[in-house]
Formats: structure tokens, sequence, C-alpha cells
């Protein structure tokens, strides 16, 4: 064996990091020398082929072994034929048995040759003869008193003492080089586990940070919730715009829960569901005896957020006479409760949404211009349900798995006849609805088959809506009545339910609280429960 060979293996095995890319250096720059018939390297590993080891009869425990984890060589006999297999009958020995096994066992080195009388060690003399082998040369890998393996050699030169001295020294090298690779991909595993817990990590964080219950993928969902994610950590107040149904309040949590005031309380006021007569007092409270049932003193829904936010939905109904009071306390942090002279001081945040047009409604007087733009310092627009391309089935999805879960009903699933019925409806009641419908297909479901019917939704949908035409509208006189016919055909559909599963308010897509301020409004108010 050339001494050139040692050296020239030992720098590209000490160059590769990686494990399998050591062990081939080692091998195949051995078997490259032309004295070294066949160079194959074990390591030590678990007992994991016992039931059809060769050696199974022979190995004392049957729990760690050698295994071979890398072979090279070329035949003399066979021009043509290599030795490269890490399969067949070697490729398992018990650590103590045989003289690659003892090596092992003992953490020494062995030297045997041919020329001898004693050819009992060559598990295969008939090959050795063929071959031309003069030596056998093993060498324990030892790493910092740990034997992690063997490497061995059929060689068809006599080694020297000089020569078995030099192997002796690379093996030690290579003993090195395999152990700084298995641990170079430990690191790498454990870091790529860090990463997938750092992504899975980043990912739950996202989920917190995002609107909670708001699911999508679609471009235009995506495109408002980057809104929020920008605008959330200011204190700008906030102007959500979109149809009913389509997940304002779940916005406005999003953006309370990303700021920094998400410590303190978000309080929500349903502007359309407050009676007029008791706005000034659920906006700023009161005090004992201020008016009839005032009992005792009461704060106001902004006293409560002091220091975080407040969500006012549906803000386009709050009274006229009371948006100059609004605007006060948005502009200077100030109110007074109902009878009483005594100025408070708040800092709030302001979240409001509508499914009105705002700006147009300024422009009309039906609304404060000066409080309009106080509240729009930023405006998030979340589109309807129709216009989430591919949203509907994993809403859908998403509300039946949460439902049926809550009702036992585990093994409901929706068809793609389900699906396609789904992503062909318009929507009018948007995710509302869509929760709604899946619902109360739960409800009726049977024998594990669900039950989907879009007909109630369908049939109730307002009449006027855009056909696509363009250039229509109506008169606030025309809206009211369309409004009331379609509340009184839901309610004759209901059989005069206003809310649970199959009232009329599930079948209008809107909370039963606004249907209850609806009807009031519109004079429907007799016979109904």
């Amino acid at each position: 064996m050339q001494l050139a060979t040692l050296q020239r293996v030992a720098l590209e095995a000490a160059y590769n990091a990686e494990l399998r890319p050591v062990l081939n250096a080692i091998v195949q720059g051995l078997a490259s020398d032309p004295g070294v018939a066949l160079a194959r390297l074990w390591l030590i590993g678990p007992g994991d082929l016992c039931g059809e080891c060769f050696f199974r009869t022979e190995c004392p425990d049957q729990t760690r072994c050698l295994h071979l984890a890398a072979s090279d060589g070329s035949s003399a006999a066979k021009p043509g034929e290599r030795w490269e297999s890490i399969d067949g009958a070697f490729r398992r020995f018990p650590i103590g048995v045989r003289k690659v096994g003892r090596i092992a066992g003992t953490g020494r080195p062995d030297y045997l040759t041919c020329t001898g009388s004693d050819k009992s060690w060559l598990a295969r003399p008939e090959w050795a003869e063929a071959e031309g082998i003069t030596c056998f040369a093993g060498e324990p890998l030892v790493f910092r008193g740990e034997v992690l393996g063997v490497l061995a050699l059929f060689c068809r030169e006599d080694l020297d003492e000089e020569h078995r001295a030099w192997l002796r020294m690379f093996a030690e090298q290579a003993a090195v080089a395999i152990a700084n690779a298995r641990a170079f991909e430990e690191i790498e595993g454990l870091r790529s586990r860090l990463e997938l817990e750092r992504d899975y990590l980043r990912r739950e964080i996202r989920d917190i940070r995002e609107p909670s219950g708001i699911v999508g993928e679609s471009l235009a969902l995506r495109s408002a919730l980057n809104v929020v994610s920008r605008v959330a950590a200011s204190d700008a107040n906030v102007l959500v715009l979109g149809e009913t149904g389509t997940g304002k309040e779940l916005v406005a949590s999003a953006v309370h829960e990303q700021s920094g005031r998400a410590g303190a309380p978000l309080v929500k006021v349903n502007c359309a569901a407050t009676p007029t007569e008791l706005f000034e007092s659920e906006f700023f409270g009161h005090v004992k005896g201020a008016f009839t049932g005032a009992t005792h003193d009461r704060p106001g829904r902004f006293e409560i957020a002091d220091g975080g936010t407040i969500f006012l939905d549906e803000v386009g109904e709050i009274p006229l006479g009371l948006q100059g009071k609004l605007l006060r306390v948005l502009q200077e942090g100030q109110f007074s409760r109902v009878g009483e002279e005594v100025e408070r001081t708040v800092d709030v945040r302001v979240v409001a949404a509508t499914n009105r047009d705002l700006a147009e409604e300024a422009r009309h007087g039906r609304f404060r211009e000066d409080l309009y733009y106080r509240l729009a310092v930023v405006t998030v627009e979340l589109p309807p349900l129709r216009e989430r391309d591919g949203d509907v089935a994993l809403l859908a999805r998403h509300f039946l798995r949460d439902l049926a879960a809550r009702r036992n009903a585990l093994g409901l699933s929706l068809r793609p006849e389900d699906i396609e019925a789904l992503e062909a409806y318009s929507w009018p009641g948007n995710v509302r609805e869509l929760h709604n419908v899946i619902e109360r297909a739960v409800l009726l479901s049977s024998h594990d088959r669900l039950h989907l019917d879009l007909a109630p939704t369908t049939r109730f949908q307002r009449e006027g809506l855009d056909d696509g035409q363009g250039g229509g509208f109506d008169t606030e006189p025309e809206r009211l009545a369309r409004m009331k016919r379609d509340v009184l055909t839901a309610l004759e559909a209901s059989q005069g339910r206003v809310s649970g599963p199959g009232g009329a308010a599930e079948l209008l897509g809107i909370k039963p609280t606004t249907l209850a301020s609806r009807m009031k409004r519109l004079g429907v108010t007799r016979g109904y429960r």
C-alpha cells in the first residue's frame, strides 16, 4: 500500500461533512490502491436483521452488531467485477464474533496473512486464493475511547510494520471524520427540526394575530387582511366596510388583538340594536335619576373601553343628534354621563363597521361628514363571499368540522355535488349565511348523510338586487318598503319565529338583534316571537 494513498484519502474524508460521502471516500480511496483488493467499513448499530443474519447463532445478545456501511474493490480473477454492495452474508457481524467482530469487541487491530498453513480465519479460502489475497488488516475506528466500527482491508501485498502504523494513524483520522460527519448530520437534523418548529410557531403566531375565525385563502380576502396587519399596530381609527355577514366584527377583534391595546378591553356596541332614546346612555353612561329607570349610576361603553378599543357595529345607525357628541369624544377624549356635568376623559381607539356607503350618506346629510372622516382614518374593505374565489368550499368544510364535532356528528362530509351547489350560489348573506346553511344541514342530517338545502335562503333573497344592468336605485321610502316586505315574508316562512334555527333572522342572513331593531323601526312588532 502506498503511503500517498492514505494521505490523499484522509484529506478527502476530512473535507466531507456528510456521513455517506465520508464513508464512500474512505473505502473508494483505499480500494484505488493497486495493493488493495477489497476495502470495507462496518459501523456499530442496533440489531435489526437478526431473523435473517448469517451469524445469528453466534450472536451473543442480538441487540448491537456491526453494520456494513461501505464497500469497494475489484476482482482480479473476473475483470470488470466490483464489490460495492453492502448486502450479502457479511452485511452484519456480531460484536466479538469472527475476526471483524473481535476487533470491534476488543478495540485492538488485527493483522493476518495467508502465507501460513492456518487459514481457518478465512471465511472463503477459495475466493482469497483466486484473488491473490495475501493478508488481512483490520483497524478499530475509535473516537474519544468509543469504538465506532471497523475498517478492514484484504490486500494483495503484505503490509510491513511501517505501513501498518500508517494504516493505524489513518484509521484514527477516519474515526474523527466519521464522528464529525455524524455530529454535523445530527446538528443538521436538529436545525431542520428547529426550523420546522419555528415555521409551526410562526404559523401559530400568525393564526393568533390574524383575524380569529376568518378562514380563507382568496386574493381578495388576503388583500384586506394585509391592510389589517399593517394598521393594527397604530392607534388610528379604522372603518371596516362590507356587506352583512362578511366578518367585520372578527376584523375588529383582530385590529384590537394586534395592537398595543390588546391587554385592555375590547368593547362591542351594536348600534342597530340600540334604541334611539338609549344611545347616549349606552355610549357615555348615566347617573342615578337621570331618567326614568336610571336606578343607579352606570358607566357607558366608552368609559369601560378606556385604554382599549371600542367597536361600533353598524355605525351608520347612530342618530344624527348623537353624532356630534361622538365626534367630541373622538377628537378630545372627553364626555359626560347623562345627568352629570362632570367631564370625564378616556383614551379609546374606535373601530367602526357598516354595510352602508358612509361617504354617500355624508353627502346627502344623513351622516356627519366630519365624523365620517374621523372614523375613516384607515378603511378596510371586506370582499363579499361571492368575490372570494375558492373560499366557499374552504369555509364550508371548516364550519362542518366545527359544527359536526360539537353535535357529535363526525361522520358527515360534503359531497362534490354539495360543493358545486354552494359555489354556484351568490350568498347575499355572505359568511354568516353560509354558516347558517351548514348548521341547518347538520341539524337536519340523518344516517350520516348531510342534508344540504339552499332553498330556504334562496327563496328570501332581496328583491331588486343588481341584475347586471346597473343604473337603478331605490328612494328611501322604496327601500324601507322593500325591507318591510322581506321581513314580513321571512317571518311568515318561519311561522313567526325571529331567532333560532330556521328563524326569520337566519333566513335573512342577519343577527336576531338586528332584525328586532329593524322590525321596530318598520313597525313590525306584533304577533312574532
